[in-house]
């Protein structure tokens, strides 16, 4: 017994020059996957996150929701539709979008983490419409998938935003008072308009407007893989670009690793991508140096 008290006390202490080295600083977490549906990792998800901000790292969530707002919308008679592996968004599924995330989402991550905060640290839950948070526009289409590789889609996709700015004092203020800010990806337009927005680029334009310390995807896999489906553990930016050209990255990994360069780029200093079916994968990744997903750096 009192050998495993003092591996606890090690594993500690081991913790100890990355609370130091990251104290006062911002790290941005894109929540979703299996980290936001299964229970027992919802729970690690909200202790994490906690834990974080008690020893002084200052956070910001921002989350999904993509199964959850199809299975609303068939609810409701909608048919989901996608296009280009993009959901297409009218007027009709915009609202059902921003119900999903802005109300029965958002606001249950933030019970989530307030079920295990304590006395002045607390969640709150704002929408990309919130003081302008998220400042948007519709999504150049042409210029979206180009950049990816892909061939652009002639049907109009409707709803579907970028970002143009954020309201970076909202979330400074926010933060100094304690608080940690949960944001679901939904942008306001010049005429304040919804528009649904990939709660990827979300992330990464908010770690930029920061300047944080990490940008952290929490996803259903691993990490980056190479052509031989072997983990890297460590990535640079033409190490990222090779693996592009190369067809080894792909899919739904493409948009987080190009957020992750366009973020590296503007300020953020490291970014992580990590598999959120571990249980306290965050704390794994940032306070060990073995880590366990792939970090991007510049």
């Amino acid at each position: 017994m009192m050998n495993q008290l003092i591996e606890k006390a090690r594993i500690l202490q081991s913790a100890l020059p990355y609370i130091r080295e990251f104290y006062g600083k911002t790290f941005v977490i894109k929540y979703g996957g299996s980290a936001m549906t299964e229970e027992s990792l919802r729970e690690s998800f909200a202790r994490d996150v906690v834990l974080l901000r008690y020893v002084g790292i200052k956070v910001v969530v921002v989350h999904g929701g993509g199964p959850q707002i199809s299975q609303t919308l068939e609810k409701f008679g909608i048919k989901p539709h996608f296009v280009g592996g993009m959901r297409k968004t009218d007027e009709e599924t915009m609202h059902v979008v921003e119900m999903v995330l802005s109300g029965d989402i958002n606001k249950d991550i933030v019970a989530l983490i307030n079920t295990h905060s304590g006395q002045n640290i607390y969640a709150v839950g704002l929408s990309g419409r919130d003081g302008q948070l998220i400042r948007a526009r519709k999504l150049d289409k042409k210029a979206y998938f180009t950049e990816l590789g892909l061939e652009v889609p002639e049907e109009d996709i409707g709803y579907v935003g970028e970002v143009e700015g954020v309201n970076v004092g909202l979330l400074q203020v926010l933060m100094e008072m304690g608080y940690i800010p949960v944001i679901a990806p939904v942008g306001v337009g010049e005429r304040g308009e919804a528009y649904n927005i990939n709660a990827d680029v979300v992330a990464s334009e908010v770690a930029m407007a920061l300047r944080a310390e990490k940008l952290i995807f929490l996803t259903d896999t691993e990490g980056v893989k190479d052509a031989g489906g072997r983990l890297i553990s460590s990535l640079n930016k033409e190490r990222v670009f090779e693996l592009i050209a190369g067809g080894v990255i792909k899919g739904g990994m493409l948009p987080k690793v190009k957020s992750a360069i366009k973020a590296l780029e503007s300020g953020v200093a490291k970014v992580h991508i990590i598999d959120g079916r571990i249980h306290h994968s965050i704390l794994l990744e940032v306070f060990t140096q073995e880590g366990i997903g792939t970090e991007i750096v510049k």
